[in-house]
């Protein structure tokens, strides 16, 4: 009679721990609600109803917040938008989850380039390039946009700085004399 509470307490804690491991979905298996979500956010996406894309990818992101696919597409509609700090934010947040995706280190490379930022972008760049085991036929398409963009960077201060200079040595207009 004395042992029967505490044998009671303890099968029903073995019972609730053990129910614990068994209710649990692995790491990287994402809930299909949210892969269902992002179908539709795909689909609306390519129909170019990019309010309802962001929408259905919100809620794809809400149901399973590792679901990195979906912030690299997020990142993707921000960049095609010219939202480039959004963009990086939601690439940054798919590389939290998965440090060597390489699709959020491409989208990143593109929007850093897109920004200005060439060091970072090169940097990145870099880092994919020691990720990619063999052939990557997009680390050298990157590369050569990082030079597309640095070449149009270099052009734009030429044609400001020829801007200044012919502003500074337009002759001033001469004193009227009244």
């Amino acid at each position: 009679m004395r042992f029967t509470p505490p044998t009671i307490a303890l099968a029903c804690l073995a019972a609730v721990v053990s129910s614990v491991g068994i209710t649990k979905r692995a790491d990287n298996q994402l809930d299909p609600l949210s892969l269902q979500w992002q179908a539709r956010g795909d689909l609306a996406r390519s129909g170019g109803d990019l309010a309802a894309a962001g929408e259905a990818y919100e809620t794809a992101l809400a149901v399973d917040p590792r679901n990195r696919a979906v912030f690299v597409s997020l990142g993707d509609m921000a960049r095609a938008q010219g939202l480039q700090g959004k963009a990086i934010g939601f690439y940054n947040a798919a590389l939290r989850l998965e440090p060597a995706d390489m699709a959020a280190l491409g989208g990143t490379v593109q929007a850093l380039a897109e920004r200005g930022a060439i060091a970072n972008a090169r940097e990145n760049l870099s880092r994919m390039q020691t990720l990619c085991r063999g052939s990557c036929p997009e680390i050298a398409e990157l590369g050569t946009m990082i030079e597309r963009q640095v070449a149009l960077q270099s052009a734009q201060k030429l044609k400001d700085l020829a801007a200044v200079t012919n502003v500074a040595a337009a002759p001033s207009p001469a004193p009227s004399a009244q």
